[in-house]
């Protein structure tokens, strides 16, 4: 790493700013224009506390902003590191090509192969239940539903997690009610029985998680998660799924392509 007087500028006494929001502004800026990179360890404690001509307190408060904004995470005994970007991109004219569920992968599989990382799921559970009013109206009034719950990993990292529903009946007694529902995934399933999908309509939007959400996806300070709710349209017309996930944000890109006319 190159000298921090190279990389980090001096404070400015006559700014109003306070000192460790100064230092925070700083040390922004350094990542932002890859001075340090992801995964790097940031200057000590001590570094900056000798560089600044500050307190320790005062760098603390600064690495806490940071942290807040999700551009940094501290490992106890080793430091504060600036986090990875996102690795996956999500392409969302892609992703459910029929392609891939003809070659045997789902969505996420596609994804991980994408981002080269290995993907798993962990957490399922698969179980009949009353429709919430929300996701009732949106299957065209059902009472009940078959929920399949599950979360996806990469690389042994927790990175969404996701309820399908279905209407009962569509999916009792097939192996979409099964814990593993074959090649392809639910949506190969749906076209065996029928079902074949014409289109999607996907509503997202960002917020930060909650205290659930945190301890399930493992998210440091200050990272935000994507909030996708998908609907799954088979040719005639009828919600044959809603998919209700939430995305820890760090992990992901969502790439659109829109056409010009």
């Amino acid at each position: 790493m190159a000298s921090l007087p190279s990389i980090l500028g001096g404070l400015d006494p006559t700014s109003d700013r306070a000192v460790f929001r100064q230092i925070a502004d700083q040390l922004r800026e350094a990542i932002d224009r890859g001075r340090f990179k992801e995964g790097e360890k940031l200057p000590s404690e001590a570094e900056l506390v000798e560089h600044y001509g500050v307190s320790r307190m005062t760098v603390r408060n600064s690495f806490s902003i940071l942290q807040g904004e999700g551009l940094v995470h501290a490992e106890h005994g080793r430091g504060v590191f600036v986090r990875p970007r996102p690795p996956v991109r999500r392409l969302a004219s892609d992703r459910f090509a029929r392609r891939h569920r003809e070659q045997g992968k789902s969505a996420f599989i596609v994804e991980a192969d994408a981002a080269g990382s290995h993907p798993t799921v962990d957490s399922l559970e698969v179980k009949e239940e009353k429709a919430s009013q929300d996701i009732s109206i949106r299957l065209g009034s059902v009472r009940r539903v078959l929920a399949r719950r599950r979360r996806y990993l990469l690389d042994g990292r927790p990175v969404e997690f996701a309820t399908s529903y279905l209407p009962l009946d569509i999916a009792r007694g097939t192996q979409i009610a099964e814990p593993n529902p074959g090649p392809g995934g639910i949506y190969a399933r749906l076209e065996e029985l029928g079902h074949q999908l014409d289109h999607f309509e996907e509503e997202i939007r960002a917020r930060m998680p909650s205290p659930s959400e945190v301890k399930t996806l493992q998210l440091a300070s200050g990272v935000p998660v994507i909030h996708l709710i998908r609907t799954a349209f088979d040719t005639a017309g009828r919600a044959v799924e809603v998919c209700d996930t939430v995305m820890a944000a760090d992990a992901y890109v969502l790439s659109y392509q829109l056409p010009a006319t």
